[in-house]
Protein backbone atom coordinates (compact mmCIF):
# COMPACT_ATOMS: atom_id res chain seq x y z
CA UNK A 1 0.00 0.00 0.00
CA UNK A 2 1.35 3.49 -1.18
CA UNK A 3 1.27 6.32 1.43
CA UNK A 4 -1.13 9.23 0.32
CA UNK A 5 0.28 12.85 0.67
CA UNK A 6 -2.87 15.48 1.17
CA UNK A 7 -2.86 18.67 0.59
CA UNK A 8 -5.81 19.74 2.83
CA UNK A 9 -8.10 22.12 4.73
CA UNK A 10 -9.02 24.07 1.98
CA UNK A 11 -12.08 24.04 3.62
CA UNK A 12 -11.71 21.08 6.51
CA UNK A 13 -14.90 19.96 5.70
CA UNK A 14 -14.24 18.59 2.39
CA UNK A 15 -10.44 16.82 3.58
CA UNK A 16 -12.60 15.44 6.18
CA UNK A 17 -14.23 13.51 3.40
CA UNK A 18 -11.19 12.44 2.04
CA UNK A 19 -9.71 11.12 4.90
CA UNK A 20 -12.90 9.34 6.08
CA UNK A 21 -13.43 7.82 2.67
CA UNK A 22 -9.70 6.86 2.01
CA UNK A 23 -9.99 4.85 5.07
CA UNK A 24 -13.24 3.17 4.15
CA UNK A 25 -12.19 2.12 1.21
CA UNK A 26 -9.02 0.64 2.04
CA UNK A 27 -10.59 -0.77 4.79
CA UNK A 28 -13.52 -2.22 2.51
CA UNK A 29 -10.45 -3.43 -0.05
CA UNK A 30 -7.90 -5.43 2.93
CA UNK A 31 -10.86 -6.08 5.74
CA UNK A 32 -9.92 -6.73 9.31
CA UNK A 33 -8.09 -3.14 10.98
CA UNK A 34 -6.63 -1.95 7.65
CA UNK A 35 -6.65 1.96 7.23
CA UNK A 36 -5.54 4.04 4.77
CA UNK A 37 -1.91 5.28 4.50
CA UNK A 38 -2.01 9.14 4.55
CA UNK A 39 -0.04 12.39 5.65
CA UNK A 40 -2.13 15.08 5.34
CA UNK A 41 -1.01 18.75 5.24
CA UNK A 42 -4.24 20.92 6.00
CA UNK A 43 -3.58 24.62 6.05
CA UNK A 44 -5.78 27.88 7.73
CA UNK A 45 -8.11 28.50 4.67
CA UNK A 46 -8.97 32.26 5.91
CA UNK A 47 -5.26 32.58 4.38
CA UNK A 48 -6.16 30.79 1.18
CA UNK A 49 -9.14 32.83 1.16
CA UNK A 50 -7.56 35.76 0.91
CA UNK A 51 -4.80 34.92 -1.26
CA UNK A 52 -7.60 34.01 -3.71
CA UNK A 53 -10.08 37.55 -3.37
CA UNK A 54 -6.95 39.22 -3.88
CA UNK A 55 -5.38 37.26 -6.80
CA UNK A 56 -2.14 36.52 -5.15
CA UNK A 57 -2.46 33.09 -6.76
CA UNK A 58 1.33 32.96 -7.91
CA UNK A 59 2.02 33.35 -3.97
CA UNK A 60 -0.79 30.89 -3.24
CA UNK A 61 0.49 28.29 -5.36
CA UNK A 62 4.21 29.00 -3.99
CA UNK A 63 3.22 28.18 -0.85
CA UNK A 64 1.04 24.48 -1.33
CA UNK A 65 4.32 23.70 -3.64
CA UNK A 66 6.17 24.25 -0.55
CA UNK A 67 3.62 22.05 1.60
CA UNK A 68 3.97 19.49 -1.19
CA UNK A 69 7.46 19.14 -0.75
CA UNK A 70 7.21 18.16 2.28
CA UNK A 71 4.79 15.87 2.52
CA UNK A 72 7.32 13.82 -0.12
CA UNK A 73 10.06 14.01 2.33
CA UNK A 74 7.70 12.84 4.94
CA UNK A 75 7.22 9.42 2.94
CA UNK A 76 4.64 10.73 0.86
CA UNK A 77 4.44 8.84 -2.66
CA UNK A 78 1.56 10.25 -4.92
CA UNK A 79 0.53 13.69 -3.49
CA UNK A 80 -3.63 14.90 -4.37
CA UNK A 81 -4.91 18.41 -3.66
CA UNK A 82 -8.26 18.91 -1.52
CA UNK A 83 -9.63 21.25 -3.43
CA UNK A 84 -11.04 21.68 -6.92
CA UNK A 85 -10.45 25.50 -7.30
CA UNK A 86 -6.71 25.57 -6.11
CA UNK A 87 -6.14 23.32 -9.27
CA UNK A 88 -5.26 26.64 -10.90
CA UNK A 89 -1.82 26.29 -9.09
CA UNK A 90 -1.41 22.67 -9.83
CA UNK A 91 1.12 22.72 -12.00
CA UNK A 92 3.55 24.67 -9.65
CA UNK A 93 2.97 21.87 -7.25
CA UNK A 94 3.43 19.17 -9.75
CA UNK A 95 6.68 20.76 -10.64
CA UNK A 96 7.95 21.18 -7.41
CA UNK A 97 7.92 17.21 -5.99
CA UNK A 98 9.23 13.86 -7.85
CA UNK A 99 6.81 12.08 -6.73
CA UNK A 100 3.50 11.69 -8.80
CA UNK A 101 0.64 14.31 -8.43
CA UNK A 102 -3.36 13.06 -8.76
CA UNK A 103 -5.18 15.71 -11.08
CA UNK A 104 -8.53 16.01 -9.67
CA UNK A 105 -9.90 16.95 -13.90
CA UNK A 106 -7.96 13.76 -15.11
CA UNK A 107 -9.66 11.41 -12.63
CA UNK A 108 -13.14 12.94 -13.05
CA UNK A 109 -12.27 12.68 -17.12
CA UNK A 110 -11.56 8.95 -17.29
CA UNK A 111 -15.22 8.46 -15.46
CA UNK A 112 -16.90 10.96 -17.66
CA UNK A 113 -15.70 8.98 -20.35
CA UNK A 114 -16.63 5.61 -19.21
CA UNK A 115 -20.14 6.73 -19.02
CA UNK A 116 -19.76 8.28 -23.06
CA UNK A 117 -21.18 11.46 -21.49
CA UNK A 118 -19.63 14.20 -24.12
CA UNK A 119 -21.74 17.29 -22.33
CA UNK A 120 -21.97 18.11 -18.73
CA UNK A 121 -22.39 21.19 -16.65
CA UNK A 122 -20.07 22.73 -14.19
CA UNK A 123 -20.49 23.81 -10.79
CA UNK A 124 -18.07 25.08 -8.59
CA UNK A 125 -16.53 28.57 -7.45
CA UNK A 126 -16.71 31.27 -9.62
CA UNK A 127 -12.97 31.19 -10.23
CA UNK A 128 -13.66 27.55 -10.88
CA UNK A 129 -16.24 28.33 -13.53
CA UNK A 130 -14.95 31.15 -15.11
CA UNK A 131 -11.66 30.50 -16.18
CA UNK A 132 -9.96 28.06 -18.07
CA UNK A 133 -7.69 26.65 -15.73
CA UNK A 134 -10.20 23.92 -15.06
CA UNK A 135 -12.70 24.10 -18.22
CA UNK A 136 -10.04 24.00 -20.37
CA UNK A 137 -8.69 20.28 -19.40
CA UNK A 138 -12.13 18.58 -20.00
CA UNK A 139 -12.77 20.97 -23.64
CA UNK A 140 -9.05 19.29 -24.28
CA UNK A 141 -10.28 15.78 -24.18
CA UNK A 142 -12.97 16.05 -25.86
CA UNK A 143 -15.60 17.44 -22.83
CA UNK A 144 -18.32 19.76 -23.79
CA UNK A 145 -18.55 22.16 -20.75
CA UNK A 146 -21.66 24.28 -19.66
CA UNK A 147 -22.02 26.95 -17.04
CA UNK A 148 -24.26 29.25 -15.31
CA UNK A 149 -25.41 32.49 -16.34
CA UNK A 150 -22.94 34.97 -14.10
CA UNK A 151 -26.23 35.86 -11.50
CA UNK A 152 -26.22 32.19 -10.84
CA UNK A 153 -22.59 31.58 -10.90
CA UNK A 154 -22.34 34.16 -7.76
CA UNK A 155 -25.48 32.15 -6.34
CA UNK A 156 -22.77 28.74 -6.33
CA UNK A 157 -20.06 30.86 -5.37
CA UNK A 158 -21.79 32.58 -2.13
CA UNK A 159 -23.47 29.64 -0.72
CA UNK A 160 -20.41 27.79 -1.09
CA UNK A 161 -18.17 30.29 0.73
CA UNK A 162 -20.90 31.58 2.72
CA UNK A 163 -22.62 28.32 4.02
CA UNK A 164 -20.70 25.20 2.68
CA UNK A 165 -17.41 25.87 3.46
CA UNK A 166 -18.77 26.69 7.42
CA UNK A 167 -20.72 23.85 7.21
CA UNK A 168 -24.33 25.03 6.70
CA UNK A 169 -26.60 23.25 4.91
CA UNK A 170 -29.44 25.31 3.82
CA UNK A 171 -33.22 23.64 1.84
CA UNK A 172 -33.13 27.13 0.19
CA UNK A 173 -30.07 27.17 -1.30
CA UNK A 174 -30.31 23.25 -2.57
CA UNK A 175 -33.37 24.31 -3.87
CA UNK A 176 -31.26 27.23 -6.04
CA UNK A 177 -28.71 24.59 -6.63
CA UNK A 178 -31.34 22.49 -8.43
CA UNK A 179 -33.43 25.14 -10.55
CA UNK A 180 -29.50 26.32 -11.69
CA UNK A 181 -28.97 22.60 -12.87
CA UNK A 182 -31.95 22.28 -14.27
CA UNK A 183 -31.23 25.17 -16.94
CA UNK A 184 -27.79 23.57 -17.70
CA UNK A 185 -29.80 20.20 -18.56
CA UNK A 186 -32.15 22.40 -20.89
CA UNK A 187 -28.97 23.81 -22.40
CA UNK A 188 -27.69 19.94 -23.41
CA UNK A 189 -25.68 19.07 -20.13
CA UNK A 190 -25.85 15.24 -19.69
CA UNK A 191 -24.23 15.16 -16.48
CA UNK A 192 -23.13 17.35 -13.67
CA UNK A 193 -19.66 17.97 -12.07
CA UNK A 194 -19.58 18.87 -8.54
CA UNK A 195 -16.57 20.80 -9.22
CA UNK A 196 -16.38 22.09 -5.85
CA UNK A 197 -14.82 19.91 -3.22
CA UNK A 198 -17.95 21.16 -0.91
CA UNK A 199 -20.78 20.76 -2.83
CA UNK A 200 -21.42 16.90 -2.63
CA UNK A 201 -22.55 18.07 0.89
CA UNK A 202 -25.72 19.61 -0.55
CA UNK A 203 -26.46 17.81 -3.75
CA UNK A 204 -26.29 13.86 -3.95
CA UNK A 205 -26.96 11.43 -6.45
CA UNK A 206 -30.79 10.36 -5.43
CA UNK A 207 -31.93 14.86 -6.37
CA UNK A 208 -31.18 14.02 -9.97
CA UNK A 209 -31.79 11.81 -12.91
CA UNK A 210 -28.75 12.39 -14.99
CA UNK A 211 -25.07 11.43 -13.56
CA UNK A 212 -23.92 13.40 -11.05
CA UNK A 213 -19.88 13.46 -10.97
CA UNK A 214 -18.78 13.99 -7.63
CA UNK A 215 -15.20 15.45 -7.47
CA UNK A 216 -14.31 14.64 -4.22
CA UNK A 217 -15.32 11.06 -4.35
CA UNK A 218 -14.04 10.52 -7.98
CA UNK A 219 -10.65 11.67 -6.54
CA UNK A 220 -10.47 9.31 -4.03
CA UNK A 221 -11.35 6.31 -5.81
CA UNK A 222 -8.80 7.27 -7.63
CA UNK A 223 -6.28 7.59 -5.02
CA UNK A 224 -7.08 4.44 -3.49
CA UNK A 225 -6.10 2.55 -6.76
CA UNK A 226 -3.18 4.36 -6.87
CA UNK A 227 -2.66 3.46 -3.40
CA UNK A 228 -3.59 -0.45 -3.74
CA UNK A 229 -1.17 -0.54 -7.25
CA UNK A 230 1.86 -2.73 -7.41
Amino acid sequence: MKTIGLLGGMSWESSDIYYQQLNRKIQQSYGGLHSAKVILSSVDFHEIEQLQRENRWEEAGQYLAQLAMQLELAGAEVIALCTNTMHKVAEQIESAVQVPFLHIVDATTQVIKKQNIQCVGLLGTAFTMQQDFYKARFIAQGIEVLTPTLADQMIVHDVIYQELCRGKINASSKHEYLRIIQTMLQQGAEGIILGCTEIGLLIQQQDLQVPIFDTTHIHVDALVEFSLSN
